[in-house]
C-alpha cells in the first residue's frame, strides 16, 4: 500500500528554486555616464548605513561599479548624499 505523498521523506535535499540571474543595468540600458547629481538612483547601490553595496548583490559589471563608486564619492564631497547615515532609507 502506497504512503501518502506528504509522509515520503528524502534522503537528498529537494531541488531548490533558481534566483533569476543578475545581470548589469547598465549595460542592459546602455547607459554611459553615471551622474552624480541624481541621488535618487544613487541610493539604489549604498545600503542603510551609507555604504556602497558589492557587485556580487547588485549584479553589476566591474566597470560600472567602479563608475558608480566614483559618483558615490562625488555626491559624498558636494553633500549630496551622507558618508554615514543611520536608517537612511
Amino acid at each position: 500500500m502506497a504512503a501518502p505523498k506528504k509522509d515520503i521523506k528524502y534522503l537528498s535535499a529537494q531541488k531548490q528554486m533558481k534566483r533569476p540571474k543578475k545581470y548589469c543595468r547598465f549595460k542592459k540600458y546602455g547607459i554611459k555616464y553615471i551622474d552624480y547629481k541624481e541621488t535618487e538612483f544613487l541610493m539604489n547601490f549604498i545600503n542603510e548605513q551609507g555604504k556602497l553595496l558589492p557587485r556580487r548583490i547588485t549584479g553589476n559589471s566591474l566597470k560600472y561599479q567602479r563608475k558608480v563608486a566614483q559618483a558615490i564619492k562625488r555626491a559624498r564631497q558636494l553633500a549630496l548624499l551622507p558618508y554615514v547615515a543611520d536608517l537612511l532609507k
